[in-house]
Formats: structure tokens, C-alpha cells, sequence
């Protein structure tokens, strides 16, 4: 998922949100069959998705199913793994042992229906529940399916019974500034991408700007979206400026027609490997940023 900076939910039973969310700026669209479709619609949803998975969209396409203990989980993957997503997102999921069981359902249903074993990758959503926390140190273990982990602010609110996850300037308060850095670190430690969760005040840019900034400033390479109008901020702040590319291949170098000592000096800062791999990972993301375009 290195070369996705935002990824837009849309309701799997919506045929003109879909459509919009096609061909909008987003690089990955979440097909939810979850929280934004009403029971009684989800089977008309679920044929929807598979229909849409077959459209050969060039995004990529992911479906967010319902949550495990559920009993529409594995309705939702029977009716969705044929037209394989890109990947399924997992919602209320509790630890890595989670992944695994869904990683199974999804080899079933991948040889049934003689896709390639392994292919369909997971994004569990780790923060939803209070329990959910204690697990995301787990993520770090055999999952390699695992391509992302993101985290969610709203569930955790209600699950805590919280009047409110932000403070009066509209930030996180400390109980979910925990449960992101949470994630950002198993993200970290499992290797996968660190997804920040949506900004639910969709019209207002100024604040979904500081918050993809802050997350964008500590590690996170992604952010999730509610509404189309969210894209085009969240994906400008996750590509790096040419200011910070030119400065990262500076540093590559340096490093590069240095000594052996492993210590370098740009700008009156003395610099070290990690400084380095930073500036690696920034390039890296910059070449897929713009030379990989999502909407060719």
C-alpha cells in the first residue's frame, strides 16, 4: 500500500456514490458493507460490490465487511471474494489472531472460486473497541496478509461511552491520541501501512488539513476519507513537496559519496543512517506519488 495516500469510504449499496467515487481523486475506494448500509439492504449490496469489483476499475478497490462475531461477516465474503478486491477491510478487529481467521475464510473462498491463494489482502481497523488495544501489539506476528492498519476514533468513543473523542479546539483528547499512536506503532512493527482515521467534520478543510499534517509529520502514510471534497487536501499532504524531495536526495548523496564514519553535515545539522532511511522512504513515496498515477 506504499503508493495510497487516501482511501474514501462509499456505501456498497449506493451505485451513484460509487460511481462518483470512481472517478474521484481518491486512490483506493473502501466498499462498505458495514456501518453505512442498513441490514435489510445488504444483500443488494453485496451484489453491487461484486459488480463493481468486476468493472476493472484502475483504483485500488477494498471491501469493508462486517465484523467477525457477526453473522453477516461471512456473507459478505462469500458474496464478495468472486470479484476480488484488492483487499477486505476488517472492522472491530481484535487482535492478529482475527487476521488469521479471516485469512482462512479467504483462502476457502479464494480456491472455490480459482483465484490465486494469498492474493486478497487485509486492513483491520485495530482501535474500535477498548479491549481492541491490548491487542495491537499482536499485529507484529505471522500475518502475511496484513497490508495496512488503520484506526478509528468514533467506535472506541462509544464503546467507552464518551460524550466526545475532542477537545474544544477540536482535537483528540488523550484516551484516542493513545489509541492512534497505538497503531501507528504496530503499523510500524508489522510492516505495513499506518492509515489515519477519517476526519468526520467533512467540511471543514482548515481542521482535516492540520490533522493529515500531524499525521503525515509523525509516520502515517495514509488517511481515510468520508467525503470527496476530503481528496484533494489529504492527497497534497501526503506527497512530498519538491522542497523535501530535493533535501532527501541531498542527503541520499551524501551519504552515498561519504566515508565509512556514517555521519554526514547538511545545513549545519550533522545527519546519521536514520536520517537516511527517512529520506529513502521519502523518495520512495514521491516516485509512486507522481509517477504512478492513480487515475491512468
Amino acid at each position: 500500500m506504499d503508493d495510497i495516500r487516501s482511501l474514501l469510504f462509499v456505501p456498497a449499496d449506493s451505485e451513484r456514490k460509487i460511481a462518483k467515487a470512481l472517478s474521484s481523486e481518491a486512490d483506493a475506494i473502501i466498499l462498505d458493507l458495514e456501518d453505512s448500509v442498513a441490514p435489510e439492504k445488504r444483500q443488494a449490496a453485496r451484489e453491487i460490490c461484486r459488480s463493481t469489483l468486476a468493472s476493472g476499475s484502475s483504483k485500488a478497490l477494498l471491501v469493508r465487511i462486517n465484523a467477525l462475531e457477526t453473522g453477516d461477516a461471512l456473507l459478505d465474503l462469500a458474496g464478495v471474494v468472486r470479484g476480488k478486491p484488492y483487499g477486505i477491510v476488517l472492522p472491530k478487529c481484535r487482535s492478529a489472531d482475527d487476521v488469521r481467521l479471516l485469512g482462512q475464510y479467504l483462502l476457502a473462498l479464494e480456491l472455490r472460486d480459482g483465484a490465486q491463494p494469498g492474493t486478497t489482502k487485509i486492513v483491520p481497523v485495530v482501535t474500535e473497541t477498548a479491549a481492541s488495544l491490548y491487542g495491537t501489539a499482536t499485529y507484529r506476528e505471522d500475518t502475511p496478509r496484513l497490508t495496512g492498519l488503520v484506526w478509528g476514533g468514533e467506535d472506541l468513543a462509544a464503546d467507552i461511552g464518551a460524550w466526545t473523542n475532542r477537545d474544544g479546539e477540536g482535537r483528540y483528547t488523550l484516551t484516542y491520541e493513545l489509541a492512534r499512536t497505538l497503531c501507528l506503532l504496530a503499523a510500524t512493527s508489522a510492516r505495513a501501512a499506518a492509515i489515519d482515521a477519517v476526519y468526520t467534520d467533512f467540511r471543514n478543510s482548515v481542521g482535516l488539513r492540520r490533522e493529515a499534517t500531524d499525521a503525515a509529520r509523525d509516520g502515517f502514510t495514509a488517511k481515510a476519507a468520508i467525503h470527496p471534497d476530503q481528496l484533494a487536501v489529504i492527497n497534497e499532504v501526503f506527497t512530498p513537496t519538491d522542497e523535501d524531495v530535493v533535501r532527501a536526495r541531498r542527503v541520499v548523496e551524501l551519504f552515498e559519496g561519504g566515508d565509512a564514519t556514517g555521519v554526514v553535515a547538511l545545513d549545519g545539522r550533522m545527519l546519521d543512517r536514520p536520517h537516511l532511511l527517512i529520506a529513502k522512504r521519502l523518495l520512495s513515496r514521491s516516485r509512486q506519488g507522481r509517477d504512478g498515477d492513480r487515475g491512468e
